[in-house]
C-alpha cells in the first residue's frame, strides 16, 4: 500500500520551517499516543507510527532534501527503523510516556548523543569542465580534533572519569510532571554520564582541541550546483570521546562563457553567416574537450537546433551522458559598402515571396487577422 505524503501526515506545507514541523509533531504525537487512546490502541499505534516516520524524515535536513527530490523512494530504509511494527508489550520501552516525550522535548539526555560533534559545511566552487569530468580538490578545514594529550577522554593522563552518582551514568534523570514522567538532562554531569575530577590541562576537560586539517575531496563527474558530498566522521570531534560529526561539501559550478547546462544537457549558441545559412555548408563548434564540425543544410533558419548525442554531462547515478545542443543564429552583416548594398537590393528584388515561406505565412495570417 502506498504511503501518505509526509507533509500531509504532519499537516504542514512543503516550505514549513523546522520549528513548525516540530510543533506539529508534538501536537499530533500527544493526541495519537497509544497510551491516551486505549479504546482503539491498534489504530492509535498505526497512526503514531506514521507520525513518527514522517517526523524522522522531515526533521533531518538530508533526508528531507532526498524526500523532496525523489519522494518516498529517496528515503526508503532511512525513515527510522519502523519496519518491525509494534509488537507485544510497551512499544516505547520501559519508560512509557517518559521515553517518548523526553525525546520530543529534547530532554532525554544520553551522553553518546549529547557528546556528538557538530556537522560542518564547506563551500567549493568548480568550473563546468571539472563538474562534467570530475576532479579531486584539497580543502583546509578548521575544526575540533581529538585531544592528543588525553586521547579525547578529557581527563588528566593517568586518571579517568567516574560515573555520575546522580544519574548513574545515564546522563538524565526522571521527573514527574503531572500526567507525564519527563526525562531531564542530569544537572550534575550536564548529560555526559561521567564526571571528571582531574581535567586534562591541554583541553580543559573537553577532550578536543582546535586544529586545521587538510582533506582530499573527490568530486564525482556530473555534479551540479546544489549537490552536497558527505564525508562521514570529518566534522567536529565529539566531546569527551563522543562520535565525530560529518562534513558536507557544498558544490557551486561557475557559469561558462559558451555553454549553459540544463539537467545533463549542454546548450550553446552558434552564429553562422547569411550565405552559409542560405546555401548550406559546415561550421566548427566547440565541445568541452575538442572541436567538431556540423553540416548546415541549405535554407537553415535562425533557432534551428543541432543535437550531438553523448557530448553533454554524465549522470552521477549511472553511466549515461546527456547531449550537446547547438542553436544556430543567422548573423546579419554590418558596415556594408555601397556596392554590397546594391547587390543585396538586386538580390531581394529577384527573390520574391516564394523564397521566404515563413514571412509569406506570417504576413498572410496578419492580414486575415486585421480583416
Amino acid at each position: 500500500m502506498s504511503k501518505r505524503d509526509y507533509y500531509e501526515v504532519l499537516g504542514v506545507t512543503k516550505g514549513a520551517q523546522e520549528a513548525e514541523i516540530k510543533k506539529a509533531y508534538k501536537r499530533l504525537a500527544m493526541k495519537h499516543h497509544p497510551d491516551r487512546n486505549k479504546d482503539d490502541k491498534e489504530a492509535a499505534e498505526k497512526k503514531f507510527k506514521e507520525i513518527q516516520e514522517a517526523y524522522s524524515v522531515l526533521s533531518d535536513s538530508q533526508k528531507r532534501q532526498a524526500y523532496d527530490q525523489f519522494g518516498h523512494a529517496g528515503v526508503d530504509g532511512s525513515a527510522g527503523g519502523f519496519g518491525g511494527g509494534f509488537g507485544g508489550g510497551n512499544p516505547f520501552g520501559s519508560g512509557g510516556f517518559g521515553d517518548i516525550f523526553g525525546d520530543i522535548f529534547g530532554s532525554s539526555g544520553g551522553s553518546h548523543r549529547d557528546n556528538r560533534g557538530a556537522d560542518l559545511q564547506y563551500d567549493v566552487e568548480i568550473n563546468l569542465k571539472e563538474a562534467v569530468e570530475g576532479t579531486t580538490i584539497k580543502v583546509r578545514i578548521p575544526k575540533n580534533e581529538k585531544c592528543e594529550t588525553c586521547d579525547g577522554s578529557g581527563a588528566k593522563p593517568g586518571t579517568s572519569a567516574s560515573t555520575c552518582g546522580t544519574c548513574g551514568g545515564s546522563g538524565h534523570v526522571a521527573m514527574q510532571q503531572g500526567f507525564f514522567a519527563v526525562q531531564r538532562t542530569c544537572p550534575e554531569c550536564s548529560g555526559h554520564g561521567k564526571k571528571i575530577e582531574s581535567p586534562c590541562s591541554t583541553c580543559h576537560g573537553q577532550g578536543v582541541t582546535r586544529k586545521e586539517k587538510t582533506l582530499s575531496v573527490k568530486i564525482p563527474a556530473g555534479v551540479d550546483t546544489g549537490n552536497r558530498i558527505r564525508l562521514s566522521g570529518e566534522g567536529e570531534a565529539g566531546l569527551r570521546g563522543g562520535p565525530s560529526g560529518d562534513l558536507y561539501v557544498q558544490v557551486h559550478v561557475k557559469d561558462h562563457e559558451i555553454f549553459h547546462r540544463e539537467g545533463n544537457d549542454l546548450y550553446c549558441e552558434v552564429p553562422i553567416d547569411f550565405t552559409t545559412a542560405a546555401l548550406g555548408g559546415s561550421v566548427e563548434i566547440p565541445t568541452l574537450d575538442s572541436r567538431v564540425k556540423i553540416k548546415i543544410p541549405e535554407g537553415t533558419q535562425t533557432g534551428k537546433l543541432f543535437r550531438m548525442r553523448g557530448k553533454g554531462v554524465p549522470s552521477v547515478r549511472h553511466s549515461a551522458k546527456g547531449d550537446l545542443l547547438c542553436q544556430v543564429k543567422v548573423e546579419t552583416p554590418v558596415n556594408l559598402s555601397k556596392k554590397q548594398k546594391d547587390i543585396l537590393q538586386d538580390f531581394a528584388k529577384s527573390c520574391g515571396k516564394k523564397h521566404h515561406p515563413e514571412s509569406d505565412t506570417f504576413f498572410g495570417k496578419m492580414k486575415s487577422f486585421f480583416e
